[in-house]
């Protein structure tokens, strides 16, 4: 990571070109924009967009009352001036109050009462496109440990909750190892869990419906099932994970102190074992968790873990005194260290138990007594029905690891498992026998009998189930005490639920921050390319030791990481806003809803900055973006709080579409001045950041100082490339940048938003899919119903691009230039022809100009008494029949009358140059005259012959006998 922060501080030093292709996707601020997003006539004359003229033209807006609001407001201050100028010893008091108050809530009292000091409820129409977009100009001098030191975090001193020295031989803690598997395939689950125990019911002892739980950690029930992508609680979307450790192995980075994922293979596949028995003993909770809300003074729910304890029944083969387990066990060790297994394994076999869920707050104690009693029923019915135990195991088939090409294997029964995370088991190990009559009578009993019996008959539990969590004084979560700081939640832990919420959910509106990378496992597109999170992380492990949790690094996880870390793709991002539950029954709002909602909210270009690297007071590793009250992720955030924040202080949401939520984890009064940083004032929920890890564990607090220092260098670099922020996209996503993300959970982003109210799309499981496909908009009245603006449908067709625009873009570059030199070409030849003929006709002493009208009022002329040359017309007349001859006759004799009068005036021109003028003007007029005489008695004589011809039944231009005869030679066609 050193190497990388010098490699990337000289090339911001050396190179300028450099700086400018990682600068390819992202947009600076730029005033020009603002004009331009708001697309109206003539861009409202470049009308002001800030201040008195820009209010007084917002229209509706903007109303008289809120104007004269304002000036009581800006009147009241130049008094308190006044009056603090005149008695300077007011001053301290009226700071006082003026801190007080704004201390009291988040919006204050009515505004009745102090009009102006706070928003108004009504004023939710703000148009954030006409916001000037950047962000974070105040404090563009600082660096990363600067911004620390002013936010109230400490990343100098190393001395973090997190960190752990551990065995001074291993220097890196893992997670892997063998085990046995209860994993459970229902019909409520993820669908690619595996059915790996058909014995235990494992989702009769889980509360998936929250009829007791209030809320857990990010990962919900590890038993039971797992979750599907669009579970209402929006829980990571992993397969059921749910076993029990036999032996940890830890770490598989040899280099570090573990063991060789081949070296276990190897000293397994040594060793020899006999189908174990489990015998199911009680459930328990407790185990209190590390967000500090066990304290009895802190007024929130305690969080704990429920766990299954479990047992390995003593078996004995051929009438050893030693068990089978017992044997197994030395066995493994045995083999372990002929392998020259790591100092990081355990030196002892694990308890059994199985672990079911983490961060878990229930609504009361009552709750979780009945919980408890109700989960220790069932398994008072289980050890009912399997009173010696039973071996695990399934009739099914499966493939490892997970989604794996290979062909798929019977599972059977009593296998154990190499697990090299929680979630994924890479090789099964079979016994050395098949089961035994009573063994496989117990193992299919439950898949293959009625069982209804043992649970009519088992109405009492017989042992004690007390365990850590019992003895602890009653409690009641009070929703009433929930405080808009409850925004920035430890994921590790149950959220503490508003009023009227009865579910917790994971879903929200952020910033996707993830992208592909080498290192890591990846199933998604890469979302942003303008930060390279690699730079900040530790994949050598040289300052972490390992992690508090099963996840590892949040960016992006290594296959084969020898933490043993869940090996999940990048899930970067910055949440901006918790929506809650995703169930409308439980005070949610549905994902339709939350789109819709989505949608309409307008607002500019997204841009971020980083400021710097810490660890939180949870222990987590995190990446702080600079909080900017007026930038336009925090005009977002407040248009959120409006339209979706929960009622809270006598505020109200409001939104268009008149939907709402009760579990949103913001309140609508909360505004992003509220928020962290030493522009905010830490009473509200508004604080960009990046989870980068859960709880790691360094190795030293000189090693924790020491990467803190390695990041926060690196964000320093990331800070001088983006002076004003980075509005983060891709070429292929969000091109321009700045986009909203709605997130089903951490893994999954579903709906993107762009900015300007430029319109959304489904992005999931690596495609993208428009979601108004339809042919018919959902509200009846079309595109004109204001209620269908929102479809894609109707935003192209109200936001159409011109044709001509359309088929010029559909020209490419090559066939812009083609079309462009062509008309050059057409145009160059076109003047040089001109030219040419000008030279050669323009008279002496005129201009081209002069010639171009003359040259054009001839050729007008001569197209006007331009004549079709005609051939003899008798002749063609006898070619054809009768009707054509007809109709052709009366043409000939106007052409005839035409010609003759043609000649009468040619022989009138030529009398009248042989003598006077006079006479030949009158010459002229006779000829003329005499002309149409000719005409008119010809075209009178035609006309009787016409008639008299149709009389006797011929043809008016039918020849005579003597024609027939020959007597008279007929003309013919040369």
């Amino acid at each position: 990571m050193r190497a990388s922060f010098i490699a990337a501080t000289t090339a911001l030093l050396t190179s300028t070109s450099s700086t400018s292709r990682m600068m390819a996707h992202a947009r600076l601020a730029d005033r020009s924009r603002v004009v331009r997003a708001r697309g109206s006539r003539r861009d409202k004359n470049n009308l002001a967009i800030e201040g008195g003229s820009y209010r007084g033209n917002r229209g509706s807006n903007y109303d008289a009352d809120e104007a004269v609001r304002d000036t009581a407001i800006v009147t009241e201050t130049k008094q308190h001036k006044r009056v603090l100028k005149k008695n300077p010893k007011n001053k301290v008091a009226e700071e006082k109050r003026s801190q007080q108050q704004q201390q009291q809530k988040l919006r204050g009292t009515s505004t009745a009462e102090k009009p102006g000091e706070y928003e108004s409820t009504e004023n939710f129409s703000r148009r954030l496109s006409s916001q000037l977009t950047g962000c974070c100009y105040t404090y563009k001098s600082y660096s990363a440990n600067d911004m620390c030191t002013i936010y109230g975090e400490d990343c100098e001193s190393g001395e973090t909750p997190s960190h752990d020295s551990g065995d001074e031989s291993c220097e890196q803690e893992g997670l892997s190892f063998i085990g046995i598997s209860f994993s459970v395939n229902t019909a409520t689950g993820n669908p690619y869990s595996y059915q790996l125990c058909d014995q235990f019911p494992m989702e009769n002892i889980i509360d998936r419906n929250y009829d007791y739980v209030m809320s857990m950690d990010e990962d919900g029930w590890l038993v039971g099932g797992g979750y599907k992508s669009f579970d209402y609680s929006g829980k990571m979307p992993y397969i059921d994970s749910s076993h029990t450790e036999l032996l940890r192995i830890g770490s598989l980075d040899v280099e570090k102190g573990g063991t060789g994922i081949d070296q276990v293979y190897e000293a397994m596949n040594s060793v020899s074992f006999a189908p174990f028995s489990i015998f199911p003993e009680y459930l328990k909770g407790g185990g209190g968790h590390n967000s500090g809300d066990n304290d009895e003074d802190s007024g929130e729910a305690p969080s704990g873990d429920i766990t299954l304890i479990v047992s390995i029944v003593d078996t004995y083969e051929d009438d050893d005194s030693y068990s089978s387990y017992d044997t197994f066990m030395d066995n493994l060790f045995e083999a372990m260290y002929a392998v020259s297994s790591g100092s990081c394994m355990d030196d002892r076999d694990t308890d059994p138990h199985v672990s079911m869920n983490r961060g878990v707050k229930f609504k009361s104690s009552y709750h979780q007594e009945q919980y408890m009693y109700n989960s220790n029923l069932e398994v008072a019915v289980w050890q009912a029905m399997y009173p010696k135990g039973v071996p695990i195991g399934s009739s099914g088939y499966a493939t490892f690891p997970a989604g794996s090409r290979g062909n798929k294997q019977y599972v059977g029964y009593g296998n154990l498992y190499f697990f090299f995370d929680r979630a994924n088991i890479t090789k099964a190990f079979r016994p050395n026998r098949d089961l035994t009559d009573d063994e496989s009578y117990y193992a299919t009993m439950y898949m293959s009998s009625d069982t209804s019996g043992y649970y009519a008959d088992t109405t009492e539990i017989g042992f004690d189930y007390s365990g850590s969590g019992d003895g602890q004084s009653e409690y009641e979560h009070n929703p009433y005490s929930w405080k808009a700081t409850m925004a920035m939640h430890d994921m590790t832990d149950g959220w503490d639920l508003p009023p009227n919420c009865n579910q917790e959910g994971e879903t929200f509106f952020g910033i996707p921050l993830s992208r592909k990378s080498d290192s890591a496992l990846q199933s998604s597109a890469s979302f942003q390319d303008q930060f390279d999170f690699e730079n900040i992380i530790d994949r050598n492990y040289t300052y972490i030791s390992s992690f508090g949790t099963n996840h590892g690094w949040l960016v992006g996880e290594q296959i084969g990481n020898g933490a043993g870390s869940i090996v999940d793709k990048d899930t970067a991002h910055i949440p901006l806003f918790y929506t809650g539950t995703t169930n409308q029954d439980m005070g949610g709002m549905s994902l339709a809803n939350l789109i819709k909602v989505g949608r309409r909210i307008d607002f500019g270009t997204l841009y971020i900055k980083p400021a710097f690297v810490f660890v939180d007071d949870n222990g987590h590793v995190k990446l702080q973006f600079e909080m900017d009250p007026n930038s336009a992720l925090a005009y977002l955030y407040d248009n959120l709080c409006k339209e979706l924040g929960i009622a809270w202080n006598y505020d109200t949401p409001y939104n268009k579409e008149g939907v709402y939520t009760n579990c949103a984890m913001h309140a609508s009064g909360d505004r992003s001045k509220y928020g962290c940083g030493p522009e905010g004032t830490n009473i509200g929920g508004f604080c960009p950041q990046m989870t980068v890890a859960y709880q790691p564990k360094f190795q030293d607090e000189d090693h924790a100082a020491a990467y803190l220092n390695e990041c926060n260098n690196y964000v320093d670099y990331w800070r001088s490339l983006y002076p004003s922020g980075a509005a983060v996209g891709t070429s292929s996503f969000c091109p321009s940048g700045g986009c909203l993300g709605l997130f089903l959970n951490r893994y999954d982003l579903f709906n993107v938003f762009k900015p300007d109210l430029g319109g959304s799309w489904v992005e999931y499981g690596e495609s993208t899919l428009p979601p108004t496909t339809s042919p018919a908009p959902t509200w009846p009245g079309g595109c004109d119903e204001p209620h269908n603006f929102h479809l894609d449908r109707c935003f192209r067709k109200r936001n159409r691009p011109k044709a001509s625009a359309v088929v010029w873009d559909s020209l490419g570059a090559v066939g812009q230039f083609t079309l462009f030199l062509l008309v050059f070409m057409s145009v160059t030849l076109a003047v040089s022809i001109f030219l040419a003929r000008a030279r050669k006709r323009r008279r002496k002493g005129e201009s081209y100009m002069a010639f171009l009208m003359r040259d054009a009022r001839r050729k007008g002329k001569k197209k006007k008494k331009r004549r079709k040359v005609k051939g003899n017309k008798d002749l063609e007349e006898a070619m054809l029949d009768s009707h054509s001859r007809r109709s052709k006759s009366r043409s000939r004799s106007k052409s005839r009358s035409k010609s003759q009068s043609r000649r009468d005036r040619d022989e009138g021109e030529g009398d009248g140059a042989e003598g006077e003028g006079e006479k030949s003007v009158s010459g002229r007029s006779r000829s003329s005259r005499r002309s149409k005489s000719r005409s008119k008695s010809r075209s009178k004589s035609r006309t009787r012959s016409k008639s008299r011809s149709k009389r006797d039944g011929a043809s008016p231009r039918s020849p005579s006998k003597k024609d027939r005869d020959g007597s008279t030679p007929r003309q013919q066609l040369v």
